[in-house]
């Protein structure tokens, strides 16, 4: 396996582009995106937890129900959530697709991000169709990515090469996720494009199983938001034999796809909104496996302890303190801590206790821009890896007026 160039254009047979069509006040930001396949692709998704929806995902939820999608149109700007038209808007999104292009309105995949409770007029969308559709490139990976982004501050797109059946096959994608991001599936929009050969059930299951891994292991602020999504949608012009069973092509097809949802998680914690380092809290030796993810989970939620990164104070003792109200089934007395960056690494807590070490060093390790934090429990064989960010003076700036 093989990272590549391309992002969401990486397969074979798909092409993307974005557009400033007039969601966002700022001219100079895109805010429409468009990925379409030359043919029809098996589809998988999965969704937010939130009990409250954003109107696309009903519409992007009953188009693939069938397992079958061939193109993604998303805005940002407005969530098109809380909208008594919200159905009907989102809908609409799929039919100007369709009047565009020579793919059915419902086999498009739908999705909006941005401000809760504003309605969302399609005229700018109609406007600014036929140009999008023009736009339309095989390298247009970038373009899409940035017509996605509300708060983040880069782009975030990845892609892999590897075989299956004796084929290369390639997959890719593109995310935005800075803020509203917590671990309850899914925290951000996703999309993910493959030419492997695979069907519905297959694909489906590698995505539902991946995400416990991934996407649920990824925390910014604490909110679930209500939006937001992964697809994946493969088209099979690999031209590798179908697969539809557990075999060993299936496997890689797993390892590809966990290649580009662990880079694209990497992405979004690291550009939490207000963030300057990002944070990989590591555990092993859980008495299960849910032990070692509450774990790991409760680590990069804990504010006190993002707020002690943010500061680059090797304060240990709120590792300990989120350890103790994660819920986990461990023996106190027997963790270990240590923090490591680019600078190095150091021991701040054996056995649950405190022990002897260099401010100056963890000082010089903590003012980087990636921080470990390796957590050994010794309680079984289960381990676990989170991903989140410090929290800064400018996440409360930029939450502060975003509706405004």
């Amino acid at each position: 396996m093989n990272k590549i160039s391309g992002g969401i254009c990486a397969a074979k047979g798909f092409s993307a582009a974005g557009i400033h069509a007039g969601m966002r006040k700022n001219k100079n930001k895109l805010d429409l995106a468009l990925i379409t396949s030359t043919s029809p692709c098996t589809a998988a998704g999965c969704y937010t937890q939130n009990l409250v929806k954003g109107a696309p995902i009903w519409v992007t939820k009953k188009n693939i129900e069938n397992g079958v999608a061939q193109a993604i149109v998303c805005n940002s700007g407005n969530a098109n959530t809380c909208n008594s038209d919200g159905i009907e808007v989102a809908e609409r999104m799929c039919s100007i697709v369709a009047e565009n292009t020579e793919i059915k309105a419902e086999d498009v995949v739908v999705a909006s991000t941005g401000v809760i409770g504003q309605p969302l007029d399609t005229t700018p969308i109609e406007n600014a169709m036929p140009e999008l559709v023009k736009l339309l490139d095989e390298n247009g990976s970038k373009q899409a990515a940035s017509a996605i982004m509300t708060t983040d501050t880069m782009r975030k797109e990845t892609a892999f090469e590897f075989k299956a059946g004796g084929k290369t096959c390639r997959i890719g994608g593109i995310a935005k996720g800075s803020g509203m991001i917590h671990p309850n599936m899914a925290t951000m929009l996703v999309f993910i494009t493959t030419d492997v050969n695979i069907s519905k059930e297959m694909l489906q299951k590698a995505l539902s199983d991946d995400i416990k891994d991934t996407f649920n292991m990824i925390s910014v602020d604490g909110d679930t938001s209500t939006n937001d999504m992964v697809i994946v949608l493969a088209n099979g012009q690999a031209e590798n034999a179908v697969i539809d069973s557990e075999n060993d092509d299936y496997k890689e097809f797993c390892r590809a796809l966990n290649a580009v949802t662990t880079k694209l998680c990497r992405k979004i914690a690291k550009d939490g909104e207000g963030a300057t380092k990002l944070l990989e809290c590591k555990v092993t030796g859980g008495k299960t496996e849910w032990d070692a993810k509450a774990i790991a989970k409760s680590v990069i939620t804990s504010s006190l302890f993002k707020a002690a990164m943010f500061g680059a104070d090797a304060n240990w003792g709120r590792i300990l303190c989120a350890i103790g109200y994660a819920g986990a089934n461990t023996d106190i007395t027997k963790i270990d801590v240590a923090l490591s960056s680019k600078a190095g690494r150091i021991e701040v807590c054996k056995n649950g206790s405190g022990i002897e070490f260099s401010e100056e060093l963890a000082k010089e390790i903590l003012t980087k821009d990636e921080i470990i934090i390796d957590i050994t429990l010794r309680d079984g064989d289960f381990a676990a890896t989170a991903w989140g960010c410090d929290l800064t003076y400018d996440y409360v700036k930029i939450n502060g007026d975003y509706r405004t």
